[in-house]
């Protein structure tokens, strides 16, 4: 009997192990996009402030995402854009200030690579979103002793139209490409 309880315990100590716990670093944190301009080039921006948590389950190769963006944050680098895509014609920033994804499943692959399907709020719509993560990097920080540190790179595709952003339709691209590149420090 005390070998099957020492035999239990022994496992739920190396499963509870194999899970790592994450802090997103907003300093390190850069969620972008991409967007048709006018059927002329391609618009860039980013949102600055950034916060979250993930898990990693290495012996399951699963985990799980929750990030929160600050909508207001947006920076194309033209304040006169960045002020009129935080009003009601875009992503209304004042009556909506988070956009937020939190995953359903988590699927890490033996290369490396992640496939994150989630659900994206933006304006107080939520849609699902599959993000594809093109690589997981993890090891202990060159420049902080004791700091260990997860970096990922993820990008997907959305409608705006799907989330109410339906403004300048079609003259401003309906189809946006999202860039998540991602550092997290574990707990």
């Amino acid at each position: 009997m005390h070998k099957a309880c020492f035999a239990v315990a022994m496992m739920v100590s190396v499963s509870t192990q194999a899970v790592e716990k994450f802090t997103i670093d907003p300093a390190h944190t850069y969620p972008n996009f991409q967007i048709n301009h006018l059927g002329f080039s391609t618009m860039h921006g980013r949102f600055g402030k950034t916060e979250g948590s993930l898990t990693i389950d290495w012996a399951k190769n699963t985990g799980s995402v929750d990030i929160t963006i600050d909508a207001a944050s947006i920076d194309t680098g033209f304040k006169k854009r960045d002020d009129h895509l935080r009003s009601p014609d875009f992503i209304n920033a004042a009556e909506f200030p988070e956009i937020t994804y939190k995953s359903t499943k988590v699927t890490i692959n033996a290369d490396k690579t992640a496939k994150v399907e989630g659900n994206l709020n933006i304006m107080g719509v939520s849609k699902p979103v599959t993000l594809d993560v093109k690589s997981i990097n993890c090891g202990d920080h060159p420049m902080q002793k004791g700091v260990y540190v997860c970096g990922f790179d993820a990008e997907g595709m959305i409608k705006r139209s799907d989330f109410g952003v339906t403004y300048a339709l079609p003259a401003v691209g309906d189809e946006m490409k999202l860039h998540l590149e991602v550092e997290a420090k574990r707990n």
